[in-house]
């Protein structure tokens, strides 16, 4: 069979930097001649793209790929990879090889350039091809400039403004996957979304473990600051989005650029992790509880009617009732629109796998709900304030869970659910006024006028 009618599945797992990996991925592959499969039966071609930075993840694709061992025995042929941050971790590939050897690729975070020639080298019969580049190979800068990107849609998109990170909190494990720090240059962040913005794109969201960063390494003294304003200028472009920002790193220059600007959105995402000071000195995070309120107090004075959402791990090493508590009185202080909650989970290689008092399973889940409990009330209570109101979404195209409904987003990231008619709204900016507010979305319904919130 020649390379133009081969097929493949890409199944990823994690965050929105692995999203993105993935769609470079697909554009080389598609590159090389291979068109997506619809299932694991009619595939040529397997791949994984791995998440390590929570323990669930790497258990569902051992899971995954032990299962189809089967499937490999039936169709020879089949290529079975696996690529990611799972398999940067030390002792990983030794691991995949022993538990499981079907597997034909395994190619790292840093050498996704590489894939043609691996994949190659696999169809020419060999029988594996496994290349994990450390973070020192100099080769590895050369990541996606110039590689194919097949995105997933027409509207948004996203953009990788730097690469690793620096800040080796206690707790995790990106640091040894991704790399140290590396700014992407200015002009070519600029181009790409230049580009996006004569294709028709209407919403970008730029990409870092820590975008606040930006600028370290850059010959040129730029920061997120000079890239957002710059980025604020470019036609055709209507919203500017970013991901992920570190509370420690967030300045006051940033604060009023976005306060100034037309296009960067109003939602400001930041990790609070813990509410407790102790918890946060051992997670390594570089700020206090206070100096938290204070950043809190500052966007919201420069920038009103913003969304603040936050990251939370409950049952760090250490963390007592007390602490506990603390996190809980953080969160009704700070009144949060949304949280991403996790149950800590030690990542080999960390600094808090290795620290004493661990916290016993059966607390963490009591302490997980018991956020939960609070912070859906929050949630719940900020929601109901929008009722009557009417504010801007961009028109993703048709509910998830409700076909007969129209989705989109507000600039404060709210997900909308609403009736309209599908082809005439795509893409587009629309007033929606707010009738029905739950924990996690909003009903609305098209309105007549009202200024946008």
């Amino acid at each position: 069979m020649q390379g133009h009618h081969r097929k493949y599945l890409l199944q990823t797992f994690g965050c929105q930097m692995n999203v993105h990996d993935s769609e470079i991925i697909a554009g080389i592959l598609e590159k090389e001649g291979y068109v997506p499969a619809r299932d694991p039966e009619e595939a040529d071609l397997i791949l994984f793209n791995t998440c390590c930075v929570r323990e669930n993840p790497e258990r569902k694709v051992y899971g995954r790929v032990g299962d189809l061992k089967r499937l490999k025995e039936k169709k020879p042929d089949l290529i079975i990879g696996i690529c990611g941050c799972m398999v940067q971790q030390e002792g990983e590939l030794e691991k995949i090889k022993e538990q499981l050897p079907h597997v034909d690729l395994v190619f790292g975070t840093h050498n996704i350039h590489r894939l043609p020639e691996l994949l190659h080298q696999v169809e020419a019969g060999i029988k594996h091809a496994y290349e994990v580049w450390d973070e020192e190979r100099e080769e590895r800068d050369g990541l996606v400039e110039g590689l194919p990107v097949k995105r997933e849609g027409d509207l948004k998109a996203w953009v990788t403004i730097m690469y690793g990170c620096d800040n080796f909190c206690s707790y995790c494990i990106v640091p040894y996957v991704r790399g140290r720090e590396r700014s992407r240059p200015f002009e070519e962040i600029i181009a790409e979304v230049t580009e996006l913005g004569r294709e028709g794109y209407k919403e970008v969201t730029l990409l870092g473990q820590n975008v606040n960063a930006y600028g370290k390494g850059l010959p040129e003294k730029v920061d997120f600051a000079d890239l957002l304003a710059a980025l604020d200028r470019i036609p055709g472009i209507e919203r500017i989005r970013y991901t992920t920002s570190h509370p420690r790193d967030f300045s006051s220059k940033l604060i009023k650029t976005i306060a100034a600007s037309r296009k960067v959105c109003e939602h400001f995402h930041l990790p609070l992790q813990a509410g407790s000071d102790k918890i946060l000195r051992k997670m390594n995070r570089g700020y206090t509880s206070r100096r938290y309120l204070d950043l809190v107090a500052e966007i919201r004075e420069h920038v009103p009617g913003s969304s603040i959402t936050t990251d939370l791990i409950v049952g760090f090493p250490g963390e007592t009732e007390e602490d506990f508590q603390a996190t809980l009185d953080m969160i009704r202080k700070v009144e949060f629109d949304s949280a991403f909650t996790f149950i800590y989970s030690p990542r080999r290689g960390t600094a808090a796998a290795r620290m004493p008092d661990q916290v016993p399973e059966d607390e963490k889940r009591d302490r997980i709900y018991r956020l939960i409990e609070v912070q859906n009330e929050i949630s719940l209570r900020k929601n109901e304030a929008l009722k009557g109101r009417v504010v801007e979404v961009l028109v993703e195209g048709e509910s998830e869970t409700n076909p007969a409904l129209l989705q989109g987003r507000t600039r404060t990231n709210k997900l909308v659910l609403f009736a309209g008619d599908r082809d005439a709204l795509y893409g587009k900016l629309v007033d929606v006024r707010v009738t029905e507010p739950q924990t996690w979305v909003l009903k609305g319904e098209l309105a007549s006028g009202g200024e946008p919130v």
